[in-house]
């Protein structure tokens, strides 16, 4: 009889912290539904040099993709935290955990996916062809045997691969229009909001030759698997289309762009207000 009462004893202990074990994980499920890295705040990666898209002014991260993204947060009862990266590293720091969200007008495309999983799409995108100021290059078309730079990891990388014009790829969009700006390269290919930006703060030194647009959607990345947090973001993102902000940030950054008429914003199934032309462009 001796004999049995440790036995018995030490299976009760490993009953009771088992079940204590089991109380703790769902209270920590509660609390951090989305499993973030800290429980209520979305940690972002983005950029620090890419207006009107993504961009640092005054020491504040804005942009439409960072106010749509707070705002988007702000429906389903999450903070924001941002912090600045390079964009070919993002996508990889996002799904290692090291971001819950990544921002950064980011193209949905099969090749990402098989590295984060992506929410519903909330923009749609242009590419923009900048040049110097004089160059003969006025179309895509026309730049076979140029010097064409881009931006590592991005779809204006993959674009200029396929059409295979051996690009020369820099880590950031500042890097990429030094190259213009030293004349180093004959052509940039960015997202168009972003080179016409450049071109206007260039001074006439850099032009917009041409814009074409994006095959696909851009939207927040989330890692792999976490489908409570895409499914809580693709409700956010449908209540402030819903609400007129969609609209309202589209006029501020993007005033003058319309929208293609095949376009639907976030799940398709809510209307956005008529976007129009009235606003005055974001510095």
């Amino acid at each position: 009889m001796s004999r049995l009462v440790p036995a018995v004893t030490a299976a009760s202990l490993a009953v009771l912290l088992a079940a204590c074990g089991g109380g703790s994980s769902a209270s920590k499920a509660a609390s951090n539904p989305y499993d973030l890295q800290q429980p209520g705040t979305l940690r972002v990666g983005t950029l620090t040099d890419a207006p009107p898209n993504v961009y640092l002014k005054d020491g504040k991260f804005t942009g439409f993709d960072n106010d749509l993204l707070t705002a988007v947060a702000a429906k389903v009862g999450l903070k924001v935290q941002f912090a600045g990266t390079d964009f070919s590293a993002l996508l990889a720091q996002v799904n290692a955990g090291r971001f819950d969200v990544g921002s950064s007008s980011i193209t949905i495309t099969e090749a990402r996916k098989k590295t984060v999983d992506f929410g519903n799409g909330y923009d749609f995108g242009y590419f923009g062809l900048d040049v110097p100021a004089g160059s003969t290059v006025k179309g895509f078309d026309q730049l076979q045997g140029k010097r064409v730079v881009v931006v590592q990891g991005t779809v204006q990388d993959d674009y200029a691969t396929k059409q295979n014009l051996d690009p020369v790829r820099v880590p950031d969009y500042n890097a990429a229009l030094n190259q213009l700006r030293t004349q180093t390269s004959d052509a940039w290919i960015a997202p168009a909001e972003i080179g016409e930006k450049s071109a206007k703060d260039s001074k006439g030194k850099i032009v917009v030759a041409a814009t074409e647009l994006s095959p696909a959607p851009t939207a927040f990345a989330v890692k792999r698997g976490n489908t409570k947090l895409k499914a809580a973001l693709d409700k956010g993102l449908d209540e402030v289309i819903a609400d007129g902000t969609w609209t309202k940030l589209q006029e501020q950054y993007y005033p003058g762009r319309p929208v293609p008429a095949d376009f639907e914003p976030g799940s398709g199934t809510v209307k956005f207000p008529p976007v129009t032309a009235s606003a005055t462009a974001t510095s």
